[in-house]
């Protein structure tokens, strides 16, 4: 098994291009089961949860081709990716495959919604908590279906083979429910509006792809969506989005280890919340075209920050434990809050075998920042935990080593060669 290897005490300095946003990707690729046509998706980033997502959904008869290795290109950069479901051969998705990744629970909404009829397993639990699939189905039901839970499946039918328009309110902004919902109601007959929706980039790059093919989707990037629904759809090219939380963790990392890095195909515009707060904890942020500056110089103390997690715009869960990581280095103490999943604070025992003083009292880890951190063999605990050990590790003295990083690999694409690019000692250790 593959470990990561981090020297501290080196400054970045260069430039560091983001890939295609994961969270983006994921639903991109499930809404191609919308038409029978070819979605081209562009800079698709390459991840372990991507390409277990394009092993299910085979499952379900759909073809994909990937562009070769055209002149010109690097290792780093979104990969082109046609996807093509001529026909759903099978409208079941079996707990075997399901259980692998709990994003493909969402190709329920869309199989639903083409062919009326679905059966999916369960996701089961999650590491940062139990994100319960109830608000999906309540959804479901606002359009008509008929829910029935039998031995661990979802079995959801439309009556009469398609679903109907109708008014869905979610009492939390939920970014599966709103990912899985929106994809059903393009194809409902009628109007539907999803009130409450989640208001992520992420969902608003879903819907703008899906207008491109044929939808008629009103509202976004708003908490208010309304879809008139459509018979049918066709094929389209998109290009999914930069990734924000993979933005937001090297502008973390650049500003613990110091230096002057320019992060290239980002946006500041969406990480505002974000950016904001590690301005106030000493970093140096400017807008560049194309991309996003982050400059600290290491003779300035990093200042505690206070932050509590909030669905978007504000703080973003998904950079909670990196941002802590970086409070630890800080010249005082300040309060984290995590108020959208529970056990999410799992990285913190590692941190602690770094020479961190966290203390956790519910919701909320105190940080009280130390003079110098040291290596130790660390253990990743899930994917956001990962980044967060890795950044502590930049200003470690001595060596850090992190295991069972296949965590890191389900979101971050080619993370050792990024941070090495930049002058960081980041070196992966294979195993044969």
């Amino acid at each position: 098994m593959d470990r990561i290897k981090i020297t501290g005490g080196k400054q970045m300095h260069g430039e560091i291009p983001i890939s295609g946003a994961k969270n983006a990707a994921l639903p991109l690729i499930i809404a191609s089961l919308l038409t029978d046509e070819t979605l081209t998706l562009r800079n698709v980033p390459r991840l372990a949860d991507v390409s277990m997502l394009f092993r299910i959904i085979a499952n379900h008869g759909v073809d994909q081709s990937f562009d070769g290795k055209r002149t010109g290109n690097s290792d780093i950069g979104g990969q082109t990716v046609h996807i093509t479901a001529r026909e759903i051969v099978d409208t079941t998705a079996p707990y075997e495959l399901v259980s692998k990744m709990r994003a493909s629970f969402w190709v329920l909404g869309p199989i639903l919604g083409r062919c009326g009829y679905a059966k999916v397993s369960l996701p089961g639990g999650c590491a940062i908590g139990t994100r319960p699939v109830d608000l999906h189905l309540e959804g479901f039901k606002a359009l008509g279906a008929s829910i029935d839970l039998v031995d661990g499946y979802v079995i959801a039918k439309a009556p009469g083979g398609r679903l109907k328009g109708g008014k869905v309110n979610f009492s939390f902004a939920s970014v599966g429910a709103t990912h899985n919902v929106l994809m059903a109601a393009v194809l409902a007959e009628g109007e539907t509006v999803i009130e409450n929706a989640a208001r992520e980039p992420e969902i608003g790059d879903l819907a703008n792809c899906l207008n491109k093919m044929g939808a008629k989707i009103t509202g976004i990037g708003s908490s208010t969506l309304t879809i008139q629904g459509v018979e049918k759809l066709h094929g389209t090219t998109h290009s999914v989005l930069p990734d924000r939380i993979e933005t937001g963790t090297y502008a973390i990392a650049v500003t613990m280890a110091g230096g002057d890095v320019t992060l290239t195909n980002t946006s500041a515009e969406y990480l505002p919340v974000f950016l904001d707060k590690l301005t106030e904890a000493g970093a140096t942020i400017t807008e560049v075209e194309n991309g996003i500056r982050v400059q600290r110089d290491p003779k300035t103390p990093i200042k505690p920050v206070d932050v509590t997690t909030q669905v978007y715009p504000g703080f973003p869960t998904d950079l909670q434990a990196q941002f802590m990581a970086l409070m630890t280095i800080a010249e005082g103490s300040c309060f984290v809050r995590e108020t959208i999943f529970e056990n999410r604070f799992m990285h913190v025992q590692e941190l602690a075998r770094l020479g961190c003083n966290i203390t956790l009292n519910g919701d909320t880890a105190k940080i009280t920042g130390v003079k110098q951190l040291r290596g130790a063999p660390v253990m990743a605990t899930d994917l956001r935990a990962s980044a967060s050990l890795i950044i502590a590790a930049l200003v470690a003295e001595g060596d850090t080593i992190v295991n069972r990083v296949y965590h890191l690999d389900r979101g971050f694409e080619h993370l050792e060669n990024k941070f090495r690019g930049c002058g960081a000692d980041v070196e992966r250790l294979s195993e044969e």
